[in-house]
């Protein structure tokens, strides 16, 4: 191995993509990728260049590269990185080639690409290797450029409504806006400890206090809890805040916005998942929270006591379990698991939902919505709570009937006491949407590098 193996500044001027989708006998093209085939046949050798949109075949011949470069070029091995010049002409059999005129290695492989990528033996290697992955597995690949454009559609939806994207604290004095267990960090100049956020919720509210009416953040959350299919410790979420809005409001913007995004990628309002096919036309179904319940277990759950009811269903709880944390598992285990095409589930307990208004004609239950599509929760919103007292209040109960240990946001209470506008806020988890929308069961399949346990070995072959 030596210096020559790896190479200079090499700028194609043409993509494999663009040249199969306007080919053209004899152009000339200047390209560049990884060599994934070949198959030598004395003083010829035909094999495949790949880039990051297509494949295409290349050729080479001895009389044209000439003894000395189809001796360098028999010696590439699979998987190195080459860039070339060629002329384009069909072969015998049809299929769009390269002539190369002549090139150079660009980059040497040293390990050797796996012959065989696919299968669940793999499943864990794939996530720690991604590299790999996106090299083998054209489908992967696929994903990942959906994913990218599925976010570029959503900041085209929302910048076309005049939203205004926004960028909030990611280190936060206190984990606020959500109920999970946050992970901590240590600022050594300012000798405190900071939280990484957990949801961008409050301090996109101060912006609403400052005078902005619309404002939306595609961040990164995370929270210190389970790793599972559906839940990765950090993730991605789209939360806007509309002011003078309200949940109705969220509700037509979630509706509006995920069927643009479903006729985007698909052209029609079903598309499938798993061995089912979702329908995504509009209206969507609404159900109210208590009356689901009472639908899937017979049981009216603003009367019962729950842990009783938990036991009597056959969901397991610890006895360190809030009711309100029974009460979630029950919804999951038993409403849930109906839910594929998209439904609303409305009116959720007060006590659940300590940032969001009342009901005027119920205070025990909130103007509150969660979207489920597949049985997985994609979108939470609220009409936000404005009244700095009722705010408190509402704060403060929690601590006492959870048991949160986390301190209130003081600075929060204040901004909300300078004035918040009514509003609507909303919350979609941009994974979950990648999930629904690219047909895939994992959400570590739409993360590219997911978190995963510490390797046993130091290091592992993936040959």
């Amino acid at each position: 191995m030596n210096a020559s193996d790896y190479g200079r500044r090499f700028l194609p001027k043409d993509s494999l993509a663009e040249i199969r989708a306007n080919f053209q006998e004899g152009r000339r093209v200047r390209v560049a990728g990884r060599l994934m085939t070949r198959r030598d046949m004395g003083k010829s050798t035909f094999a495949d260049l790949k880039d990051e949109g297509a494949r295409m075949q290349i050729y080479a011949k001895k009389d044209i590269l000439g003894e000395e470069g189809y001796k360098a070029f028999a010696g590439l091995s699979l998987g190195d990185i080459v860039g070339l010049e060629g002329e384009l002409f069909n072969s015998k059999t049809g299929e769009p080639t390269i002539k190369i005129s002549k090139f150079e290695r660009l980059s040497k492989i040293v390990r050797t690409l796996p012959e065989k990528w696919h299968g669940l033996k793999d499943v864990e290697t794939r996530y720690r290797h991604r590299y790999v992955d996106l090299i083998s597995n054209d489908e992967v690949r696929a994903t990942f450029k959906a994913r990218s454009r599925i976010i570029r559609e959503i900041r085209a939806f929302l910048d076309k409504k005049d939203f205004m994207e926004v960028e909030t604290p990611m280190m936060q004095p206190l984990a606020g806006g959500a109920r999970a267990k946050p992970f901590v960090t240590h600022h050594h100049t300012l000798h405190m400890d900071l939280f990484l956020r957990v949801a961008p919720e409050l301090y996109l509210k101060r912006l609403l206090v400052g005078g902005f009416e619309k404002v939306y953040e595609i961040n990164r959350n995370f929270r210190n809890e389970g790793i599972s299919v559906r839940h990765n410790p950090e993730f991605t979420m789209m939360e806007l805040y509309q002011a003078y809005a309200d949940y109705e409001d969220m509700m037509n913007i979630t509706e509006e916005l995920t069927h643009h995004l479903v006729t985007m990628l698909y052209g029609k309002e079903e598309i499938p998942y798993g061995d089912k096919t979702l329908n995504f036309k509009r209206p969507w179904k609404r159900v109210s929270f208590y009356g689901a319940l009472e639908a899937a277990t017979g049981m009216d759950f603003r009367k019962v006591n729950v842990r009783e009811a938990a036991k009597n269903l056959h969901i397991e709880f610890s006895e360190e379990m809030e009711d309100i944390d029974i009460l979630n598992e029950i919804f999951g285990e038993k409403v849930e698991k109906d839910f594929w095409d998209p439904v609303f589930v409305i009116d959720y307990p007060t006590i659940m939902t300590p940032l969001a208004k009342a009901k005027d004609e119920d205070p025990e239950l909130v103007y509150r919505f969660e979207l489920f599509v597949a049985k997985m929760e994609i979108a939470n919103a609220f009409s936000e709570l404005n009244d700095p007292t009722i705010q408190r209040e509402r704060l403060t109960e929690q601590q006492e009937l959870i048991g949160e240990s986390k301190a209130i946001d003081e600075d929060f209470l204040m901004a909300l006491e300078y004035g918040m506008p009514p509003a609507g806020g909303l919350g979609i988890g941009i994974d979950r949407v990648v999930m629904l929308l690219t047909n895939q069961a994992s959400i570590r399949d739409v993360i590219l590098f997911p978190q995963l346990k510490a390797e046993k070995k130091a290091a592992e072959s993936i040959e």
